[in-house]
């Protein structure tokens, strides 16, 4: 009997149906790299966490590449709308050890989308041919660096107007999840972090490890298959916004517990989701203030210490048994029931998650 999860528009199988043709070019080798180089970057001063943390981890955990979790300096980077973590490596410290480039660089939704060190190495990286994969609002960066002009793409669905009008030589596609165009891949909301990055490991070492990592997620799918007219902001959103961040009476400090090897998946995904309410906000809790090493070796700095000073006001185990979109799923369910379904369906909103359930209160 096989479990069934939801993502995208479907309840689905978490046996995974292997598509008949790749999504993404196939990825061919350089420089006599037994596997590519992934670097995943972040700007310290803020960078949306799963946009972040869901890249590094998924593309770790297929383990068909060499993945560096890396930001502009040294020093925790705040992430946004949970958690601190600290990347392995800098920019500078990455192009000593990588003087020829990545083979592919993933870049998140940042705060300073306009840094020039950032654009700098961006387009470094370009010239010396890294294919460029923009996650979410990711665009932005891809966009103030040139590299969108004269392509396709595809952004956040709160931005897309936006883009269209500040970037007219860019040709922005609805109703796609992802698309490739040349060296340049570009995501819709923060959720299509997972599929891609399963289409990417499908473009790197074939379908049967593609299969195989989303079987371990817990999708089925990874197609770029996607209806952007599903996502848009109503009446009932902006009031369950205006409602939800009024209720500071309710407000709820939900802490998550975090040991050496946490799945650092699950975590963002679930810390994010409690963080979007606007009636909690999730924190990591640990035996002490140790940075905790996640289970790809990504650095987690713990934001309070168990037992001591401010408590929350309940605690998260993670589900470490299931899948990470599984315990998504479970967790989107469970603030259906907590703080009600428009809540709920305004956060599948925010992350543009389609999902059977969570629509719009009629």
């Amino acid at each position: 009997m096989t479990a069934n999860v939801t993502f995208g528009a479907e309840s689905i199988s978490a046996n995974p149906t292997i598509p008949t043709v790749s999504p993404l070019p196939a990825y061919s080798p350089r420089f006599n790299r037994v596997k590519p180089v992934i670097a995943v970057v972040a700007e310290n001063h803020f960078t949306e966490l799963t946009d972040y943390v869901i890249p590094y981890g998924v593309l770790s955990e297929s383990g068909v590449a060499q993945v560096f979790a890396i930001a502009t300096e040294q020093g925790p980077i705040r992430t946004f709308p949970a958690l601190q973590v600290e990347a392995q490596t800098t920019l500078a410290e990455f192009d000593a050890q990588f003087s020829e480039g990545a083979d592919y660089v993933v870049v998140p939704a940042v705060a300073r989308n306009k840094d020039p060190e950032l654009l700098k190495w961006i387009n470094g990286q370009a010239q010396k041919g890294a294919t460029m994969v923009g996650v979410c609002d990711g665009a932005w960066v891809l966009a103030h660096a040139g590299l969108l002009d004269g392509h396709k793409a595809v952004g956040h669905w709160f931005s897309f107007k936006h883009l269209e009008k500040k970037f007219p030589k860019t040709e922005w596609i609805r109703n796609t999840r992802y698309i490739a165009d040349g060296n340049v891949i570009t995501t819709t909301g923060v959720t299509a972090a997972i599929p891609v990055c399963v289409a990417l490991v499908e473009a790197i070492a074939g379908q049967a490890q593609a299969a195989s990592l989303a079987q371990r997620l817990g999708i089925s799918n990874w197609d770029a298959a996607h209806q952007s007219q599903d996502f848009q902001l109503k009446v009932n959103d902006i009031f369950t916004a205006i409602a939800n961040g009024l209720s500071f009476w309710t407000h709820e400090e939900i802490g998550i517990p975090i040991d050496s090897g946490v799945d650092e998946i699950a975590l963002s995904l679930i810390a994010d989701a409690y963080s979007r309410t606007l009636r909690s906000k999730a924190f990591s809790l640990s035996a002490s203030k140790q940075p905790v090493i996640t289970k790809h070796g990504l650095v987690i700095l713990p934001d309070r210490i168990e037992g001591k000073g401010k408590a929350v006001n309940r605690t998260l185990k993670l589900r470490n048994t299931d899948p990470p979109v599984s315990s998504f799923n479970a967790t989107l369910e469970e603030i259906e029931q907590q703080y009600g379904s428009n809540t709920a369906a305004f956060i599948a909103l925010q992350l543009e998650y389609p999902r059977r359930g969570l629509g719009h209160a009629k």
